[in-house]
């Protein structure tokens, strides 16, 4: 009873505040009251550095605790983790005397399997967050921006804040795709998300060739999250022969199932690979934990698992596709773990408030040119199931 569960909300403030932490979707008018917002992570003490002042955090999908939620809001994998990776997390537990493994060898060894390269490629990090803050750090400075698209990561725009590093930032065509040929020649570090979120959208991999190709002094960093949801050939992975300025980011929560392990990696030559682990070793040497490093080798090593997992999720986003469709709702061709969606039957805001209070989470943002589409994450049969007997009694109000 999700009356119940407001009421509890509005009754204890406080409680909720120390339960939720620090996330919530809700654009400003339509924000419970007392909730803990991303507003109360932005106060500031008067010893908090002058310097950061106008920094905005980043704001996560909410992560609420509660009984049979459907949460297809942070593209999460809704199936666990390979059969093997409990026991592999058990078997390090004796270990966790030590410090982890700095070089991540294990671990290391088991991506460079899984990708087809050597682990000298491969840089791990906690959640590929940190292996984007690594890139950022070691190939940006004040006299170095970063270039990216209006609508995409918003992680980018909070790093490059943090970091004082300049932004270029280059909006996507009216259709939202991306344009790669305002890349070419910049000059400046670029990032790609490809595919694209919150878009879901993939740019061809010729395009993204030719942005290396004309970018040849500055890093190209392509941000694969999404990649392994995508036909297969949609990774630039078989470019790093040919360019030696490419840096390629990958997670572990999306199609490894480890989302709450905080794992990710990076791949890129070897000397771009030791620039980033000088900056690693000046502040994190031990960035990545010894049950997280066992977790991860036992998830990348299970391939028919992996294989399993991923096809059952892109079935059921072609299913999803189809019926919402149907619906009349207008669908990107994705090639990610979710969709982004818009219709002109309710507004987007009140589609995702309904749906909320029903039990449902999905992803609204209260952003300039995505304020009219909702990004929904692809769950089990079961979970679609439910999403949309909610939405279809929502749509018949």
């Amino acid at each position: 009873d999700y009356n119940t569960i407001w009421h509890y909300i509005d009754t204890n403030p406080a409680k909720w505040a120390q339960d939720t932490r620090y996330v919530t979707d809700f654009p400003d008018p339509v924000r419970r009251p007392d909730c803990c917002t991303n507003k109360e992570v932005t106060q500031m003490s008067r010893y908090f550095t002058k310097t950061l002042a106008a920094l905005e955090p980043y704001t996560p999908g909410e992560q609420l605790k509660l009984p049979d939620l459907v949460k297809l809001n942070a593209n999460e994998n809704p199936y666990p983790p390979a059969p093997g990776v409990a026991a592999a997390v058990a078997a390090a537990v004796p270990g966790l005397r030590l410090y982890s493994d700095l070089t991540n060898g294990d671990l290391n060894a088991a991506i460079a399997r899984h990708w087809g390269v050597r682990p000298g490629n491969i840089l791990c990090g906690n959640g590929s967050d940190e292996n984007l803050l690594l890139a950022l750090r070691a190939f940006c400075d004040e006299s170095t921006p970063l270039a990216f698209a209006d609508v995409t990561y918003s992680f980018y725009t909070v790093l490059c804040d943090l970091l004082h590093i300049p932004q270029h930032i280059i909006p996507l065509e009216a259709d939202l795709t991306i344009d790669l040929k305002k890349y070419c020649g910049l000059h400046e570090t670029i990032v790609i998300a490809n595919p694209n979120a919150p878009t879901s959208l993939l740019a061809p991999l010729d395009a993204i060739e030719e942005v290396l190709q004309t970018n040849p002094d500055n890093i190209v960093i392509v941000d694969e999250t999404y990649v392994e949801f995508a036909p297969a050939g949609s990774s630039c992975l078989p470019l790093l022969e040919k360019y030696d300025n490419l840096v390629i980011t990958h997670t572990f929560s999306k199609t490894h199932n480890l989302a709450g392990a905080r794992l990710g990696f990076c791949i890129a030559r070897p000397a771009l690979i030791a620039d980033m682990n000088r900056v690693k070793f000046s502040y994190s040497p031990y960035n990545v934990n010894a049950m997280t490093q066992a977790a991860g080798a036992a998830a990348i090593s299970d391939e028919a698992y992996f294989a399993d997992v991923t096809a059952k999720v892109i079935a059921e986003r072609t299913h999803t596709t189809d019926e919402l469709r149907r619906r009349g709702f207008t669908v990107f061709d994705s090639a990610t773990n979710f969709l982004f969606a818009t219709t002109d039957r309710m507004p987007c805001v009140e589609i995702f408030e309904k749906l909320r209070a029903r039990g449902i989470l999905i992803r609204h943002f209260n952003a300039p040119r995505i304020s009219d589409y909702l990004r929904i994450t692809i769950g089990t049969p079961e979970q679609m199931q439910r999403f949309f007997a909610a939405l279809d009694e929502i749509l018949g109000e």
